[in-house]
């Protein structure tokens, strides 16, 4: 699987999200033949390298004309402009998704509707062709994933079209709800709402840098110079790495997260628990607990890397009604893991084999080619479980 990893080291905007895809290899030429698609005129792009304090970058621009016309669009329009535009279908949904999502902080920030809100500032051409540039970018460089790092904010204030604003400002600080933020003790915005409205609808995970083979390193620089850090965003674009070998006898340590929830419905904590493994956790599973005044309740444990622990926190207290969250580390030592295929009549089913010191200890059949292949062959579970087993202990014995 392609990743594509933001490193925020400080801050994010939409044209340093471009900036940094096009140093890690996204052709301008490309860039500027898929945007043609949008049919917006009355602008132009280019990419220069720069120097930000001692590193090398690129800076993304958009030229808009002196005479083009800026309205103040609505999500309506950007949608019709979307759903017009030859671009490709997975380019028009990201797009979509990200003004969307940043029509939504707009509104809940200034108190009114979706279909109501004007877009300002981030509905202007350069932010336009900075959401529509960056859903192109991924897509030309094959990411099938996007993480991120936290992401710092800035303090201070800004002027905008309502005046002097708080940083983060008001969208961007919704944008960010639940998401880790980064300190930083620079003075001015260092994420602005496109770039955290791109970053937060398209990353699935905020935390550490994944495990990953990186073949490209890009650096898109922002228009500001920093004060104790170079104004510039870093992605790292490479594979997921192989994580289904480990070495013998690996000892590593986990946090553990445990929260008591006694007034939650079961269909809440079921998609709680979907939410905090999709967001990185090891593990999440729920054991059956009886609390004060005898009520039948349900303790939800969580084993995550000690470097997402903020992130699960914020998605516990998010997602269940949870008041407290008990957290410890542990110390496990895990078997080398990895993958073999066998062949069965119902089709190739993988087996995970766990190893200490070299010699077998125990070996599974992954459930999902299970499940697969009895849908498939419209046979029992347990009778393609059966064969995948028997078929592995054959081969072990050979």
């Amino acid at each position: 699987m392609r990743i594509a990893y933001f490193d925020c080291f400080n801050g994010a905007s939409g044209d340093m999200i471009l900036g940094a895809l096009i140093d890690a290899g996204l052709s301008v030429d490309r860039l500027r033949k898929s945007l043609g698609g949008l049919k917006l005129a009355g602008y132009a792009i280019r990419a220069d390298k720069v120097i930000k304090q001692g590193l090398a970058a690129t800076r993304f621009c958009v030229e808009v004309a002196a005479d083009a016309d800026q309205p103040h669009r609505h999500l309506s329009d950007i949608r019709a402009a979307l759903q017009a535009g030859d671009l490709a279908d997975s380019v028009k949904a990201n797009a979509l998704r990200i003004f969307e999502r940043l029509a939504e902080a707009e509104a809940r920030a200034h108190g009114t509707t979706v279909d109501k809100v004007h877009f300002h500032e981030v509905g202007a051409v350069d932010a336009i062709v900075d959401v529509v540039g960056a859903a192109i970018g991924l897509d030309a460089l094959g990411v099938e994933r996007v993480m991120c790092s936290a992401i710092p904010v800035g303090s201070g204030v800004i002027r905008c079209d309502h005046g002097e604003m708080p940083v983060p400002a008001p969208a961007t600080a919704i944008l960010l709800e639940n998401v880790p933020i980064a300190a930083s003790s620079e003075r001015f915005e260092l994420t602005t709402p496109t770039g955290a409205a791109i970053l937060t609808t398209l990353a699935e995970a905020f935390g550490p840098m994944p495990a990953m083979t990186s073949d490209a390193v890009g650096c898109g620089a922002g228009q500001r110079e920093g004060q104790a850090r170079p104004n510039i965003l870093r992605v790292l674009l490479g594979q997921a790495a192989d994580t289904t070998a480990e070495p013998d006898d690996a000892d590593d340590e986990v946090a553990v997260l445990e929260a008591n929830v006694d007034d939650a419905t079961a269909e809440t904590i079921g998609y709680a628990c979907e939410r905090l493994l999709s967001a990185g956790a090891l593990d999440v599973y729920c054991t059956p607990i009886v609390m004060k005044k005898n009520r039948p309740a349900v303790k939800v444990t969580v084993l995550c890397q000690p470097g997402a622990v903020e992130t699960m926190e914020s998605l516990l207290f998010a997602e269940t009604p949870t008041f407290g969250i008990r957290r410890h580390r542990a110390r496990r030592r895990k078997l080398q893991r990895e993958h073999v295929t066998v062949q069965t009549r119902f089709g190739p089913i993988r087996i995970k084999v766990g190893r200490r010191n070299g010699a077998v200890v125990t070996g599974s059949p992954e459930y999902d080619d299970c499940h697969t292949a009895a849908l498939d062959n419209d046979a029992p579970l347990r009778e393609v479980i059966d064969a995948a087993r028997q078929a592995w202990q054959t081969s072990q014995a050979g």
